[in-house]
């Protein structure tokens, strides 16, 4: 078997060695579109996290067998020409929960809590203050309305968190099909109006792809606070930066429509208002071993199967 590895730099400082047992194993830091038929086109099994696998690849690449994708997320491969073909395609489900429930609260914290302001006041200010403290308003979760957009295994574990908090969870089901007993589903409209905290954990699709536009922001609190631990795309960002001229709202993302971010967005404009991080939420070190255990047990039992 020849497994190559397309982006390796996506998932840090991880053991490929055990990887060797199954055969020749290639590893490449970075893939681009241009280089990836040149890299693939003699794999039995390639791994990507976010180096698309399109129907001219699959065409070309005559002896693929297995694509292993290094994420939950499927969006990066053609299915529909690997179903056609007969290639196996594999993700990893559920491996980045913990981190990525951590991540949410990190914004939603870091922003309510003003972190970043306090510390920098402390910093600068602080040291020449006539008195032992500095009042800006924050309010505690305790009693509020905690907004969850995506009620899947991510987005229930936020609930429990936010509940630990003392928070009110409501949800809104993306699909139309996720009936939870245990909290009280309602509109989009609703949730957006009556949250004090709205956190998104949804996959992008068509029921998802700007979902969050200029008319939905506007519907929200003033005051409140939105996350998005999704997928960028979800909220449109053009009507956000909009928004974030006119009204008073916090933002968390770690995700983004382009990513990496470029450099002229207009969100990077908005320091106070936005707390932002590099699609970093599945990254602590437990969650990449699992990955890379979820990785290793697909391709052994592909190999042995």
């Amino acid at each position: 078997m020849k497994i190559v590895f397309l982006d390796a730099l996506t998932l840090g400082n991880v053991d490929f060695e055990r990887f060797k047992r199954f055969g020749d194993v290639e590893i490449y830091q970075t893939t681009s579109k241009d280089q990836t038929l040149s890299r693939v086109k003699d794999a039995d099994i390639i791994v990507t996290n976010k180096v698309v696998i399109d129907k001219n690849i699959m065409d070309n690449a005559k002896k693929l067998k297995f694509i292993q994708i290094a994420a939950t997320g499927m969006n990066n491969v053609d299915l529909e020409c690997a179903a056609t073909k007969g290639i196996l395609v594999k993700n990893v489900a559920g491996y980045s929960t913990n981190s990525v429930v951590q991540q949410t609260f990190a914004l939603v914290l870091g922003l309510l809590n003003r972190v970043r302001y306090f510390d920098e006041y402390t910093r600068s200010k602080y040291p020449k203050s006539e008195i032992f403290t500095h009042i800006v308003d924050w309010f505690e979760i305790s009693g509020k309305r905690w907004g969850i957009i995506g009620l899947g295994t991510i987005g229930k574990e936020v609930a429990k968190v936010a509940e630990a908090f003392g928070a009110e969870v409501i949800y809104y089901s993306t699909s139309g099909k996720n009936d939870n007993p245990k909290y009280n589903r309602v509109s989009l409209e609703e949730l957006l109006k009556t949250s004090d905290i709205i956190s998104i954990h949804a996959p992008l699709n068509k029921n998802t792809k700007n979902l969050i536009g200029f008319n939905e922001l506007m519907k929200m609190k003033e005051g409140a606070i939105i996350v998005n631990l999704g997928r960028g795309g979800i909220i449109n960002e053009s009507d956000l930066a909009t928004v974030l001229e006119n009204k008073n709202i916090l933002v968390g993302l770690d995700v983004f429509e382009k990513e990496p971010l470029e450099e002229n967005n207009p969100l990077l404009k908005f320091k106070d208002k936005t707390l932002l991080s590099p699609h970093i939420a599945w990254t602590s070190i437990e969650a990449r071993k699992k990955l890379m255990d979820g990785i290793y047990e697909n391709i052994k039992s592909f190999v042995e199967n």
